[in-house]
């Protein structure tokens, strides 16, 4: 009995290895399409649908008794907060990875098409939106970012895509069945990283979050909740990932700049989760 068992192991074993092994990276385009001079890119497009889809459920989230916007106040939240994704995380972009170069040079800022945005800038710029739009609709910030903390991961999710389409971000060198060889990071097959973050960020995420907030929790309990689980997926990936090349390892040998801006995002989401309970009781 144990010879079979151990015969269905080896046998699965090595068909898992041998469909893993004809996974290659697909060589997509990252260009979509074109009009003319006009390009649109797969990664664009990756954003464009995940704000498409954050506004479509964030109309029927907003439909719950507990939402402190209406339905048709949603489109001018995903469209605020679009912008501070952008603005946010092109900003942050800069000045996590570059101030020295934007020290030298402050109109890089400006430079988007060279590429570049940080999800840590881009979650600022969130905040501070939010911060303006609760203003604006008479409620708490936090209130509003409760109701969008479950919708963050589709985002997060398509933007990972988008990575991988463009083949950037790219992982650690590795020998596993699934390692891919990407183009312009050179022969040995690595880590798709970037498929990691769309799996944990992205739909693992959601799941966590959709399920958490299926039924009213006490506000900042939802943003708690998602700034922790984020920020250790975030942690957790940057081990399979390589760091931006100019930054390198910042110490141990092996923290990168993410691991760095994901720890406070660990601290305040306990902090926060932990303040929303005491506080409800």
């Amino acid at each position: 009995m144990f010879s079979i068992y151990l015969n269905l192991f080896i046998t699965t074993n090595y068909l898992i290895n041998f469909i893993f092994a004809m996974l290659t990276y697909p060589q997509i385009d990252p260009v979509a399409f074109a009009l003319g001079p006009l390009k649109i890119h797969w990664y664009g497009l990756m954003y464009i649908l995940g704000f498409a889809a954050v506004w479509i459920i964030g109309k029927k989230r907003a439909e719950k008794s507990y939402s402190v916007i209406k339905p048709e106040a949603m489109e001018d939240l995903v469209y605020y907060g679009a912008l501070g994704v952008i603005v946010g995380g092109r900003i942050g972009y800069i000045l996590f990875y570059h101030f020295s170069s934007f020290l030298d040079n402050p109109l890089i800022i400006f430079k988007i098409w060279e590429g570049g945005m940080s999800f840590h800038g881009g979650m600022i710029g969130v905040f501070a939106v939010m911060w303006w739009f609760a203003k604006k609709q008479n409620c708490s910030m936090f209130a509003l970012t409760d109701l969008i903390a479950p919708l963050a991961p589709i985002g997060l999710g398509m933007g990972r895509i988008g990575n991988f389409i463009n083949a950037e971000l790219w992982g650690q060198t590795s020998n596993v069945s699934w390692a891919m060889i990407f183009p312009n990071a050179g022969p040995l097959p690595r880590h798709p990283s970037q498929l990691y973050e769309a799996f944990l960020e992205g739909l693992v995420l959601f799941i966590i979050m959709w399920f958490y907030t299926n039924k009213q929790r006490p506000v900042i309990a939802p943003t708690g909740l998602v700034l922790f689980f984020y920020g250790c997926f975030r942690f957790f990936v940057e081990f399979f990932r390589m760091p931006d090349a100019h930054l390198g390892y910042l110490a141990l040998d092996w923290l990168t700049m993410g691991q760095i801006l994901s720890i406070p995002m660990i601290i305040i989401g306990i902090l926060l989760f932990i303040y929303a309970h005491k506080k409800k009781v």
